[in-house]
């Protein structure tokens, strides 16, 4: 059984998370440049097996598309060209920075490392995979 790997996409950061072999526990991996992200994710799974991406889907409130959406919809496109044999699914991702750093601040971390952009993009990933752990 390989990891899921957890993908909050941003313009210029995204964060990824992925589970134990088992696919148990949601872990926290790391923030990449976006327009390094197809690289590291190829040294990644030359190292790592995946059997599934979950990419986070933002939406409205309302659950109508906002502007990230678009950009979201072309990453999953660019993700089953550059490895076709994993499933990509797309997860709704409202709330999730809410939630990361709701949890930042409840773990006690300092106001300097809680501004720290991509620490929130990596917990956000990590957020949306214990959700979709739970769901599933």
């Amino acid at each position: 059984m390989g990891r899921i790997l957890s993908i909050d996409y941003g313009k210029k950061r995204t964060g990824l998370a992925v589970t134990d072999p088992l696919q148990l526990i949601a872990s926290g991996l790391t923030t990449v440049p976006t327009h390094n992200l197809v690289p590291f994710l190829k040294q990644y799974m030359a190292q790592e097996t995946v059997s599934e991406i979950i990419i986070g889907e933002p939406r409205n409130l309302d659950g109508s598309a906002t502007d990230a959406t678009a950009l979201v919809t072309e990453c999953v496109r660019i993700l089953h060209k550059h490895f076709p044999g994993i499933p990509v699914k797309k997860i709704d991702e409202r709330f999730t920075s809410k939630i990361a750093s709701r949890s930042m601040l409840d773990s006690g971390l300092k106001k300097k490392d809680r501004q720290n952009k991509a620490l929130v993009d990596e917990i956000s990933a990590t957020v949306l995979l214990q959700g979709y752990l739970q769901n599933r």
